[in-house]
Order: structure tokens, then C-alpha cells, then sequence
């Protein structure tokens, strides 16, 4: 209740306390009585007309009470939702200053510091350049990520992104054609430059553009349960669509849109070489739509992407067209069944003819396809817990098995399973179980019996 509320309450007691309900007086008194009656009706009206007053202004202090303390909230909520529907369009942890707060320094920056070390051991490895085929073999990577990110006026972000590591970890040791540890850098210690981009959300239209070095996966075949290598799935195929051909981070332009609440796109064009001196002589473009329907009142997002890769390739079947594009598309989605449970999938297709010149493996895919549940540690009692497993199998092109006569070019298989425990702010261990069934479609020199990968991940962030 305001002030001016509680007044006019207590004047009315008052009034109504201490004026007489009736009486009748003769004789002299009755003259003076009679105007101080008329005085009392007078000031009654006057005191009621200010009471009206009062009354009147304490509804309208109220009011502006309810609408002051209402906006921050209304504020903080749409801050909240364009949080939320931006770490959508990236995917939900891209960065890691998208899922930790950092540390603020003067002028409003934010630094962020992570590190990831992986330990793997594969038995049943075939790796062309192993002593023992067939052997089990135990290896280690890390990496390191050093991030910054700053407000630039209302309206702009500056992100740079470095990064370090070392250790290929069991994938040297495997020939497969979607590999166990999508976190083994192997940069040999050195600091990288991996992103440094600007982007500038437009005032009043649902437009973003960013400009700079960035990365592809970021913007396109995202998914909310299966994009982060470092607190999610570590296997290639969970990770992204191994069909989709990524360039290495480069330098590009990433147009965001949302038409609607329930809409976003994605718009990207990319160096696809860039090792070569001729920036955008070489493209990646690809153009990713979002539906955000929210079935059952949950949270959900199906996504449709195409793409296609200017740089030379090679047809199967006809080595003289050597300078070819390609091109594909794909789908992925996530739904949140329940408080607590989550399903995903993706799915995607790469045009079979060709494959890229300057590729280290001698092999095109076709198909790829994965699925998986998540489910949080509140159903058993751990907040802060994630349990999640997949599986899923990627396919070989028809002109690959055409080309190389004798192969058996089978579907190969990948399951994972990983426990995210979360045992302070900072730190989290992972365990993880990998099998790959047919790997390498079956065609490995040294080996075709399934992989098995038990390894341990460990994530701290500073």
C-alpha cells in the first residue's frame, strides 16, 4: 500500500471516530449548534472531495509502481529468450563462454578459459601403421581454449577465440571412417588463432550479421544434445554430419535471420581453402532453416540445410573431371520429450560422384544418419548430471565401391554412450564407451572385428 493509500485511510477513521452520529439540542445552543452543524456537512464534503483526491492518486501511484517494478522483469525475460534463441542459432555450446559466465574485466570484457583432456583405449585397433594389429592401444590428447568476448554499443559483439593442444589420442591408431575423439587438436603446443569475428545485431529488424574468421558448424547442422565435443558426444558422427564436407575455420559472412518466433535461418558463405592465397577463390555455402514448433509446449527445433562445396573434386568414375563442385543436404533436430528427457537425430546426404582432391582419406560417403536420448541427473537425484546415448552408421557411395574394384564397402556402425558428472563449478568427468561394427566398411588391411573405445574425459573450466 503507498502512502497516500494509508492516509487517506486514517483520515477517514478519524472522521468517522470522532463526528457525532446524532443529536437534538433546544434552546440557545441550538443556533450555534445548527452552524456548527452546516460547518461540520461543509467540511464533511471537503474532507470527502479529498479523500476522492487522495484515493484517486494512491490507484495512480500503484499503478506506476506495478509498471516500474514490472518492466525490468519484462526486460530481463526478453534478454533471457534472445540468449536463449541466439545460443540456438549457434548451437548451445559452441563457446564456452555460451554455457560458463567467465570473468569480467574493465570495460565490460569477458574472458573465459577452458581445457579438455581425453584418454582413450581401443581395443581391436587397425590402423595401417601399426607394429600389432589387432592390438589394444591407450593414448591421450588435450586442448585448451582461451576466449574473449566483448560488447561493442548496443547493438555489437567483438569474439576472439585461441586455442592449443596436442595428441592425436587412438585416432592415428584407427581406420574407420568416422573417428572416436572430435577434441584431439594435435597442434604440436602451438596457439592458434581459431575465431575472431564481429557481429552486429540490427536495431528493430531480426537481422545478425557476422563478418571474420569463423566456423562453419556454428551456424549450420547444429543441434542442441549433440554439437559439443568437450560436454557432449566425443565420436565425428555425433558431433556433426560426417557427410557434410566443413572447411577448416576461415574467414566468411554468416547472415542470421527470425522472420518469426518460431522461425530462424542461417545464411553462410566461407573460404573453403584457406590455405590458399586467393581468399574466396574456393566457397562453402550452405543455408540452414529452423522450425521451432513447440510440440507439446517443449522445447524443439527441425532443421533443414543444403550445401555446396566449390572446391576441385574428382569424379569416381572419370578422372579427367577433376574440378568439380559438389553439393548435399541434410536434417537434424532435437525435442525435449519431458522435464527431463530429450531425443535427437540427424540425417544428411552428399552427392556420390566425386570426392575432394586434396582429401587424406581414399573414400567418398553417401548417407549418414544418428540418434540418441538424453537424460538429466534430476531423475536420480544429480541436478547437475547428464546421461546420453547414440548410434548410427554412415554409408560409402556406390561410385567409390564402382571405382576400387574388390571392396566389400559395408555400412559402418557407431554406438556411444557417455556419463557426465559434474563434481564442482568447474570441473567435470566424463566417462565414455564407444563400439564401431564394420569399420572402415570392412575393407581396413589390418582388421575388421568391432572397435571397442572406453575412455575418460575431463573438462575444467576456470
Amino acid at each position: 500500500m503507498t502512502s497516500l493509500a494509508r492516509w487517506s485511510t486514517v483520515l477517514s477513521m478519524f472522521v468517522f471516530t470522532f463526528t457525532p452520529l446524532s443529536f437534538s439540542v433546544n434552546g440557545p445552543w441550538s443556533d450555534a449548534l445548527g452552524d456548527a452543524s452546516g460547518l461540520r456537512e461543509e467540511l464533511m464534503r471537503e474532507i470527502n472531495e479529498m479523500k476522492q483526491i487522495i484515493q484517486r492518486q494512491a490507484e495512480r501511484i500503484s499503478e506506476l509502481e506495478k509498471r516500474l517494478m514490472g518492466e525490468p522483469a519484462q526486460e530481463a525475460t526478453a534478454e533471457e529468450y534472445a540468449l536463449s534463441k541466439k545460443e540456438v542459432e549457434r548451437h548451445v555450446d559452441a563457446h564456452l563462454l555460451h554455457r560458463v559466465p567467465g570473468h569480467e574485466l574493465t570495460g565490460g570484457l569477458r574472458i573465459g578459459i577452458g581445457a579438455t583432456g581425453v584418454l582413450q583405449s581401443a581395443q581391436n585397433a587397425n590402423g595401417d601403421e601399426l607394429e600389432n594389429p589387432g592390438s589394444d592401444v591407450t593414448d591421450a590428447s588435450y586442448s585448451a581454449d582461451l576466449e574473449f568476448e566483448k560488447k561493442l554499443g548496443p547493438n555489437g559483439l567483438a569474439f576472439l577465440h585461441l586455442e592449443t593442444g596436442d595428441g592425436a589420442g587412438v585416432e592415428d591408431r584407427l581406420k574407420v571412417f568416422s573417428n572416436v575423439n572430435r577434441d584431439a587438436a594435435d597442434a604440436d603446443n602451438t596457439v592458434e588463432l581459431t575465431e575472431l569475428w564481429y557481429e552486429h545485431q540490427y536495431a528493430g529488424v531480426p537481422v545478425t550479421l557476422t563478418i571474420g574468421q569463423i566456423d562453419a558448424t556454428v551456424y549450420v547442422d547444429t543441434n542442441e544434445y549433440a554439437n559439443d565435443e568437450t560436454t557432449q558426444f566425443l565420436g565425428h558422427i555425433f558431433r556433426n554430419s560426417p557427410t557434410v564436407p566443413f572447411p577448416d575455420n576461415a574467414l566468411g559472412v554468416n547472415l542470421g535471420m527470425a522472420p518469426a518466433e518460431l522461425v530462424d535461418a542461417q545464411l553462410l558463405i566461407m573460404d573453403a581453402n584457406p590455405d590458399s592465397e586467393d581468399v574466396f577463390d574456393d566457397l562453402f555455402l550452405s543455408a540452414q532453416v529452423n522450425v521451432k514448433p513447440n510440440l507439446l509446449d517443449r522445447a524443439g527445433n527441425y532443421r533443414v540445410l543444403g550445401w555446396v562445396d566449390k572446391r576441385a573434386h574428382r569424379k569416381w568414375l572419370d578422372a579427367s573431371a577433376d574440378d568439380e563442385d559438389t553439393y548435399g543436404w541434410g536434417l537434424s533436430f532435437d525435442q525435449e520429450l519431458a522435464d527431463h528427457v530429450a531425443i535427437f537425430g540427424r540425417y544428411a546426404w552428399a552427392n556420390p560422384d566425386q570426392r575432394l582432391l586434396d582429401l587424406d582419406e581414399d573414400f567418398s560417403l553417401e548417407h549418414a544418419w544418428s540418434g540418441g536420448v538424453q537424460l538429466s541427473g534430476d531423475l536420480w537425484g544429480r541436478a547437475d548430471d547428464v546421461f546420453a546415448a547414440a548410434v548410427g552408421q554412415v554409408s560409402p557411395s556406390d561410385e567409390y565401391a564402382n571405382a576400387n574394384e574388390g571392396l566389400r564397402a559395408k555400412k559402418e556402425g557407431h554406438f556411444e554412450a557417455y556419463y557426465s558428472l559434474r563434481l564442482s563449478d568447474h570441473l567435470t568427468i566424463s566417462p565414455d564407451l564407444q563400439f564401431i561394427w564394420n569399420p572402415y566398411g570392412g575393407d581396413a588391411e589390418n582388421g575388421d572385428s568391432t572397435i571397442t573405445v572406453v575412455g575418460v574425459r575431463g573438462q575444467l573450466d576456470f
